[in-house]
């Protein structure tokens, strides 16, 4: 470590201290990669990154995502010797400290700002959840992606807002997974001169020595992608990563990946017998000798002298408060010369909708014969489009079936040329949901989509969209067996459920165009909440809505579509292509006399929201027999038809035929949703 002077080695070899320090009280953990890597972030926020501590969320910042979350204390440990600041709920920055001292004591415990991985929201600083490996650096994308995304739209001569560069440091986990493969592809092609990979080649996973499942070229891979490629020796050699952050910064025609060589920290043997200090504590005894080689005082435990500090605040702190400032004093004279655009960024910043945004919605006309729910959701999203000017989106090489292309001449692809509001991801499914997320971490409102049966590929990102409490939108088309001839690989089966058991992601399944649009307008107001919308390949009649209840209904997740006179003996419950036929059954019930009540349900986790009165309103608690109808399995109706209550759906794959030969075949039909309903009838008495 010859390459640092005494007082950048001296701040170093604290935050390693620290790393151990929290991993040790905590007993469980990951100090290795923490240990060898704090050079990376040493270097990234105290010299490179246009970052202000105290503003955190400052619009012009650099960002910096660790991929490999594992390594969770070397983020922490910056943000704390960094002097970062804590967001108040309205994200405004606080006098707290985004990572305290005790913060990091509490490493891993119940409701600590340090959780075992970096949670978006949890900790001021943290950009995006990482923690399944690959997810990060493909997050990162976004990022790159927006911020080219937000210059081209609203970068002006004079006022150049948006030119911030996206860092990610990862490793070999993350080399491995899939995802980053598909993200990196992707980013050459799209010659991301903001976008930074850092990848540490310490050549260990957990099993062992990298080699016995690893051994290819990395840097030879990134080339062929299209990326600019640096390779730091050692990782404490200070100069070496100087020099390739330089070329980084003065390469402007394609990504960066600079590959350091580390050699990861090692503990005791733990109770199996392998090298603990990459996934285990380190032992007070080894943490004791690892502070006294650091020249560090072996009895101090979570120790940072005044000058570690001192250090941070008078490069960061201080080139921070100082580009943060001129960022602001210009975006204030911006604000002034060009107006709209303004109201426009202050939106994006503040995670809002605009003003009027939904008032291109238009009503559809009742037509027997209707339109594919994939066909009305296209010309909703142009509708939308209109009045979202950061509404941007595409699909996994599928824009003509999922009809997701917005068609405005005026929007334009995203290009390495011109970014422009149609996004291609290519046959990418799972960078495609993670690069949208970095995308709606933006302030963007971000859209992907796929075939319904792809959603598995991308599961994941949905899953931490969720987490993160992302307003994301995924459009799946070609929702069931109505695919037909593709056959059982094609058709989704058990998607919905699969999708239902996601916490905080709204499942929508509309029944008919008017529904559609009203389930985007419901989608667009959430904040916190993203959004799956299923859509059919078939058409749907566009139902009358003079002779049928509104709609509207859609806002409350459920609602009475078609009502009989007095308490109904049956209620139908369906979504999606399926409510046409509960209609259908509907009136052959009355015609033997029983009357029966039509419930279309697009969202679960919107019914679920709304009070217990109107619950009960629509499925009212005395009316036992019922019949749920979805093409899907019947996991997650059981809180809707309780004992007496019966499904119609599928129970198995789908197979190869016309859709409607399967309809019949699988007994989708409203005569079958007639004798369930007799069934049930008897079963309640």
């Amino acid at each position: 470590m010859t390459s640092m002077t005494p007082q950048e080695k001296k701040a170093i070899d604290t935050m390693r201290a620290l790393a151990m320090d929290a991993v040790q009280q905590a007993k469980s953990g990951h100090p290795g990669a923490p240990m060898s890597l704090t050079p990376v972030t040493y270097l990234l926020y105290n010299e490179r990154m246009k970052y202000d501590p105290k503003r955190p969320n400052w619009p012009g910042r650099d960002r910096f995502v660790l991929s490999n979350g594992h390594a969770s204390t070397l983020l922490y440990s910056t943000l704390h010797v960094a002097g970062v600041r804590a967001l108040d709920e309205k994200g405004f920055p606080t006098s707290d400290p985004a990572v305290s001292l005790d913060d990091l004591k509490s490493f891993r415990q119940l409701g600590s700002k340090c959780p075992g991985h970096p949670e978006y929201g949890r900790t001021s600083g943290v950009e995006t959840t990482t923690g399944p490996l690959g997810a990060g650096v493909a997050t990162s994308v976004g990022f790159a992606m927006a911020n080219a995304w937000l210059a081209a739209r609203y970068n002006r001569p004079g006022f150049e807002l948006f030119n911030a560069k996206t860092y990610a440091l990862c490793g070999d986990g993350c080399m491995m997974e899939g995802i980053s493969s598909e993200a990196a592809s992707l980013a050459g092609c799209l010659k991301l001169s903001n976008l930074c990979w850092i990848y540490d080649l310490n050549r260990i996973t957990i099993e062992g020595d990298v080699s016995i499942a690893f051994t290819e070229d990395v840097p030879a891979r990134f080339a062929a992608y299209g990326w600019n490629v640096e390779i730091v020796d050692d990782v404490n050699d200070l100069p070496a990563l100087r020099r390739a952050f330089d070329s980084f910064e003065a390469t402007n025609d394609r990504p960066t990946l600079v590959v350091v060589h580390s050699r990861i920290a090692y503990g005791a043997p733990t109770k199996e017998g392998t090298a603990g200090a990459h996934g285990a504590p380190l032992g007070d005894e080894e943490i004791a000798g690892a502070k006294k080689f650091y020249g560090l005082d072996p009895e101090k435990k979570f120790a940072v002298d005044d000058d570690v500090y001192e250090l941070f605040n008078a490069n960061v702190g201080k080139r921070g408060a100082v580009l943060a400032d001129e960022w602001y004093a210009k975006y204030a004279e911006y604000a002034k010369a060009y107006p709209e655009e303004a109201k426009e960024l202050d939106a994006i910043f503040a995670h809002k909708l605009p003003e009027n945004w939904d008032a291109a919605l238009e009503a559809f006309p009742a037509d027997e014969k209707g339109l594919a729910s994939r066909a009305s959701s296209g010309k909703v999203l142009n509708q939308l489009a209109a009045g979202l000017p950061w509404l941007v989106g595409g699909s996994a090489d599928l824009a003509p079936s999922n009809n997701t292309a917005l068609k405005d001449p005026s929007y334009g692809d995203f290009t390495a040329e011109k970014p422009g509001r149609n996004l291609h991801f290519g046959v990418r499914e799972n960078a495609m949901g993670a690069i949208t997320n970095g995308l709606v971490l933006s302030g963007l409102r971000g859209y992907c989509a796929t075939f319904f049966v792809f959603a598995d590929f991308l599961r994941p990102m949905i899953r931490l969209a969720a987490l993160m409490e992302l307003p994301t939108l995924y459009v799946f088309t070609h929702d069931s067996i109505g695919v037909g001839e593709d056959g059982p690989t094609h058709q989704p089966i058990e998607h919905l459920a699969a999708l239902r058991a996601i916490p905080n992601l709204a499942v929508f399944r509309p029944a008919d165009a008017n529904e559609v649009s009203e389930s985007y307008r419901a989608i667009m107001a959430f904040d916190k909440t993203p959004s799956v919308i299923v859509l059919t390949r078939q058409n749907l009649p566009t139902l009358d809505r003079e002779r049928y209840a509104s709609a509207s209904g859609v806002a409350k997740g459920a609602y009475v579509l078609s009502d009989c006179e007095g308490t109904p003996d049956v209620l139908l419950l369906g979504t999606g292509s399926e409510v046409s036929l509960c209609l259908a059954a509907q009136g052959l019930l009355a015609e033997k006399g029983v009357k029966a009540r039509v419930v279309s349900v697009p969202c679960f986790e919107l019914f679920e929201r709304q009070s217990q009165e109107y619950r009960d309103s629509v499925l009212p608690p005395t009316v036992k027999a019922r019949v749920g109808v979805e093409l899907g399995v019947e996991m997650g109706w059981s809180k809707y038809l309780g004992d007496a209550g019966r499904f119609l759906g599928m129970n198995s794959f789908g197979d190869s035929a016309p859709a409607g030969v399967l309809m019949r075949h699988f007994g989708i039909t409203a005569e079958h949703a007639v004798e369930l309903a007799k069934e049930s009838i008897a079963a309640a008495r």
